[in-house]
């Protein structure tokens, strides 16, 4: 299947997001007994756009900041360094009491010790998002725009950020711009509004030319009626899938690529990593491999920017899931969130299992 994608346009790839940090102890040891950390700025959105942002392609970050705060200008800084234009306005803090950008605190795990996340995000600035404080016309129109990747934590992440997310998509759509939404249900988020964010989803994805999310995405996002429980067996896991999704194009026919990650946890350390995606009306399924794991945080995302980018490339969607996958095995290999790739060779290399030393 051929993906058409604008051809005159400014930046291949936009996303919303609210960006704060993450906190993460030294040598692998659990938060609460550790006294050395170390702060990286982080966010689901921005981790999936660094595939592209590293690799060439012009990506723009719309977001919000804490004016006058260190951590503002923490993440503007990383954002340049990762190649990323961005724009969004400078919001007063209103005292200690007011606004601030979040704090994601996260153990890597080791061995059979698990990783564990703490979100604080009290007070978080990107609650406010607005599609008004956005010139869309000039952004999706005037400079053109290929995808627009927009994901659950964003649209669930307040009222007004739901609006934010359904806003932005329809400008896409009238510009012809591409829509990707990775749903990323989170419980925390969804509970006692059940009936508000399902609203608010199902509207994206009915605009959506991508979706990514596994079977517990679509059925508690989108009501989407699930396969009767199977075996855990990959051939099960597989075949529930591939019969979640069927239903999810059913209900909505104007998505062309569905896709998911398959990852089983043999310890903190290592994971079995696989893939599946249906484009057009072809299954394409990588069986999961063992691969080596330093911080699992951001291989989900590291996927979704993979395939995004073969996407953007004009690849053969076969080489959309490889490049996929390897993005996430390589952000699995890294102390940050996101991929940083020194070149296409290099996620290729792990997509071919090349691991010897390059002079």
């Amino acid at each position: 299947m051929r993906i058409e994608l604008k051809k005159d346009y400014k930046y291949s790839l936009v996303v919303p997001t609210s960006i704060g940090v993450r906190i993460t102890p030294a040598g692998r040891q659990p938060v609460n007994c550790s006294s050395i950390f170390t702060m990286q700025t982080t966010s689901a959105e921005t981790n999936v756009a660094s595939v592209s942002s590293y690799l060439g392609l012009p990506v723009k970050v719309l977001t919000v900041f804490v004016k006058d705060s260190p951590i503002a200008k923490m993440i503007k800084s990383n954002l340049l360094s990762r190649n990323m234009t961005y724009e969004g306005k400078d919001v007063p803090q209103r005292g200690p009491w007011g606004y601030r950008h979040q704090f994601n605190i996260a153990d890597s795990g080791y061995g059979p010790r698990g990783p564990r996340v703490q979100n604080d995000r009290a007070g978080e600035v990107g609650r406010i998002l607005d599609a008004g404080d956005f010139d869309l016309d000039r952004i999706f129109n005037d400079e053109g725009v290929q995808v627009l990747h927009l994901s659950g934590l964003i649209a669930a992440l307040s009222p007004q950020t739901g609006r934010f997310c359904i806003e932005l998509a329809q400008a896409a759509k009238k510009s012809g711009t591409r829509i990707s939404f990775d749903l990323n249900y989170r419980a925390s988020f969804w509970k006692n509004r059940e009936g508000e964010l399902g609203k608010i989803f199902s509207d994206i994805v009915e605009l959506a030319d991508f979706l990514v999310g596994n079977e517990e995405d679509f059925q508690l996002c989108l009501s989407i009626k699930g396969p009767e429980a199977g075996g855990k067996d990959l051939a099960s896991k597989i075949s529930s899938f591939k019969e979640m999704i069927m239903n999810v194009k059913e209900k909505f026919p104007n998505a062309s690529v569905f896709a998911t990650t398959l990852r089983d946890v043999v310890s903190a350390n290592c994971h079995l990593w696989g893939a599946i995606m249906l484009e057009g009306e072809n299954w394409h399924v990588i069986e999961p491999r063992k691969i080596e794991v330093i911080d699992r945080i951001g291989g989900g995302d590291g996927f979704v920017g993979g395939m995004l980018y073969g996407i953007l490339r004009g690849w053969e969607p076969e080489k959309w899931i490889q490049f996929g996958w390897a993005s996430g095995a390589f952000v699995a290999t890294l102390l940050t969130d996101y991929a940083t790739p020194a070149d296409e060779d290099q996620i290729w290399d792990i997509w071919r299992g090349n691991a010897r030393v390059r002079r």
